[in-house]
């Protein structure tokens, strides 16, 4: 009773402070009924097929209902509420209209003219952003019906603000523009489906639950790829939800392009999700500028950001018109458009074996990725032609201590693997990877055929992501912001939900 007193104490005066009161609570078994009868919490939104619920706690009450919340067996997390942001694009200079380096630089019209084709309708690239202006003269021969998850109807209009220039219908045009308008654009998938889901408002903010939603929606309509040029800093334990939803959407065999952020850090250092997610399905993209070099403000990465792409000064659809904006929000949509391209090529294709072939054969860049490379999309297609064996996944990091599985694309008969340094990584019959010690290794793979193939550099390394957004732990005893719950375990686990709660390192 008095630890409950006290508890009571603390939530007045977090009220006083004006902390934040919206959680979203992840069920095991039942839903938002536990809360029918319960004092301080307020049910907001309810979404049933991520088991999640969106509630509001009375400040007064906050650190009781907390602990009381990650105590019941029957809810799996709860996490602090946040928004995604569109990337925010950096200042760029200004350049003749619609001229598209880009495109050149990736080599998308050579790689048209080997594949004797610029995409399929069949291929639909969800873009999930601020909306799409659908009638845009570029875009409209393109674009399939798609939802709006910000204000809940069937109009996902891209609506600009002070904070968005038109960021999804940039992104869409970058995709898939058409290139049959005169002084148009055109995008890296010129034939494809695209399907406009907004969440994010004219602020470029969209809420985490809607995020949600629209990735299961994209699921539902069986879409091939999803392009997500957002995201936001925030701990894994708080970015929890989203990290399930791209998880379904690896399950359902969904590609996963997404930004790796402009803060011009490593995302191996910095939390960034869902950049940061991981999942083989999943492309983290790295901008690049028109001389192959990284831009000062594009986020890199060994061990978490895939590959890069131009994302400098692009020219695109914006709604109503064309311009140019820079950042690895343009970046995505080329590398969510040529993986388009593949599937258009060989419609069996995983997000594993795309993100591995545009590994092994992109170009060779001082940007700190996987691969150090930039896409090529005329190589991609060549691979893809002569059905050549690619090593799948091609280029990574292994934490020390866990396993790989390894594969082969377009082997014929059983396969033969081999670790180039045995002493930090070893690899069994069926292409297990064992990451023994720290250090970096290849893989080969031969065929039945005799043909051989070998990765690219497979690190074997801690990934040490953390940094803004990160839980605090809990207070140490005698500090004055201890924690007044008895248990330490709960204090750590409600510092990991709500980091500013006075007695959390900060």
């Amino acid at each position: 009773m008095l630890i409950r007193s006290f508890l009571l104490l603390v939530g007045l005066l977090l009220s006083a402070q004006g902390y934040a009161t919206e959680y979203v609570v992840k069920h095991k078994y039942s839903g938002p009924a536990i809360f029918s009868q319960s004092v301080g919490i307020q049910v907001a939104d309810v979404y049933d097929r991520g088991q999640l619920t969106k509630i509001k706690i009375d400040p007064r009450y906050e650190v009781e209902v907390l602990a009381e919340l990650v105590s019941d067996p029957s809810i799996e997390y709860v996490v602090k509420n946040f928004q995604f942001y569109a990337i925010k694009n950096p200042p760029i200079t200004e350049q003749a209209l619609r001229k598209q380096w880009a495109i050149d630089k990736v080599n998308a019209q050579e790689a048209w003219g080997k594949a004797r084709h610029r995409g399929s309708k069949n291929v639909v690239v969800a873009v999930i952003d601020t909306g799409v202006d659908y009638r845009h003269e570029s875009l409209s021969p393109n674009m399939v019906p798609g939802y709006d998850f910000k204000d809940k109807d069937n109009d996902p209009m891209d609506e600009t603000g002070g904070q968005n220039p038109g960021h999804g219908t940039h992104c869409a045009g970058i995709v898939g523009a058409t290139g049959l308008i005169d002084g148009g654009v055109i995008g890296m998938s010129p034939t494809v489906s695209i399907m406009p889901l907004r969440f994010l408002g004219a602020n470029g903010g969209g809420d985490l639950m809607d995020g949600v939603r629209a990735i299961d929606y994209a699921i539902e309509k069986k879409v091939d790829i999803i392009s997500a040029s957002w995201g936001a800093s925030v701990s894994p334990q708080q970015a929890q939800p989203i990290i399930d939803a791209v998880k379904r959407a690896d399950d359902a065999g969904i590609i996963f392009v997404v930004a790796a952020a402009n803060d011009g850090k490593s995302n191996d250092r910095y939390n960034m999700y869902p950049a940061n997610v991981n999942t083989p399905n999943l492309i983290s993209v790295a901008a690049s500028n028109s001389s192959d070099g990284k831009p000062s403000w594009s986020n890199y990465g060994k061990a978490l950001v895939s590959l890069a792409a131009p994302g400098e000064g692009i020219m695109s659809t914006l709604p109503g018109r064309y311009g140019e904006l820079s950042g690895t929000s343009m970046a995505t949509p080329l590398v969510a458009g040529l993986a388009a391209l593949l599937k258009a090529q060989d419609s069996s294709l995983t997000g594993a074996q795309v993100k591995a072939v545009l590994q092994a054969t992109g170009a060779k860049v001082n940007i700190e990725t996987n691969c150090n490379c930039r896409v090529d999309a005329a190589k991609a297609i060549d691979t893809l032609i002569a059905k050549d064996l690619v090593v799948v996944p091609n280029a990574m990091t292994v934490e020390p201590g866990n396993s790989q599985q390894f594969s082969a694309l377009y082997a014929s008969g059983s396969l033969t693997y081999k670790s180039s340094n045995p002493s930090v990584a070893t690899i069994d019959a069926n292409g297990l990877l064992k990451a023994v010690s720290e250090g970096s290794t290849q893989v080969s793979v031969t065929d039945a055929s005799g043909r051989t193939a070998t990765s690219l550099e497979i690190r074997i390394a801690k990934i040490n992501s953390g940094g803004p957004g990160g839980p605090g732990g809990p207070g140490n005893p005698g500090d004055p912001g201890q924690c007044p719950i008895p248990d330490p375990q709960t204090c750590e686990t409600l510092c990991g939900i709500s980091p500013n709660l006075p007695w959390c390192n900060q």
